[in-house]
């Protein structure tokens, strides 16, 4: 069936394994650091989902999006994916800089909450993300997406994995 209304999305990205390759030497708060001031590119995902890492310190990281007609599911709003993505990254990245170089994580468990639905007039959204414990196996979080007026969309809760970034 031919379509008319279609439109393009053209993605682009840098290799992802420049953070792999510096987490030996520096510290999660570093790299999330090194990236903000453009020291190395915006991950994949960052790119294909159009959200950006706007602030960290130890233990919080801020995200902004700002939903689009490409991020639409088939009932006509923002497919809560963007929501979820936003959660995870900004969660994961919180618990990133509570921890040292040599040290990685990865999401265990993540719980969303979607609170009401974006749309591509929602405007800009910011998810902020703290880290509730970081210990030396496991790390839990909490994140709220927000628009400019402080309106709440969605919340979330992670647990995430510590472990030595050479896997033992």
């Amino acid at each position: 069936m031919s379509n008319d209304n279609n439109r393009t999305l053209t993605v682009t990205w840098d290799d992802p394994m420049v953070y792999v390759q510096h987490a030996a030497t520096m510290s999660g708060l570093e790299i999330m650091q090194a990236m903000i001031a453009g020291q190395f590119p915006p991950p994949p995902i960052a790119r294909l989902m159009n959200f950006t890492l706007g602030e960290v310190e130890k233990g919080r990281a801020v995200f902004t999006a700002e939903p689009a007609e490409y991020h639409y599911n088939p009932i006509g709003v923002v497919h809560g994916g963007l929501i979820s993505t936003l959660l995870d990254s900004a969660l994961g990245c919180a618990v990133h800089t509570t921890l040292p170089a040599g040290v990685l994580y990865t999401t265990l468990e993540l719980h969303v909450n979607f609170v009401r639905p974006l749309t591509q007039h929602t405007g800009p959204v910011r998810c902020e993300a703290q880290v509730l414990h970081s210990g030396r196996r496991m790390a839990t979080a909490e994140a709220k997406v927000t628009d400019a007026g402080g309106k709440l969309y969605g919340h979330g809760t992670t647990t995430c994995m510590i472990f030595p970034a050479d896997g033992g």
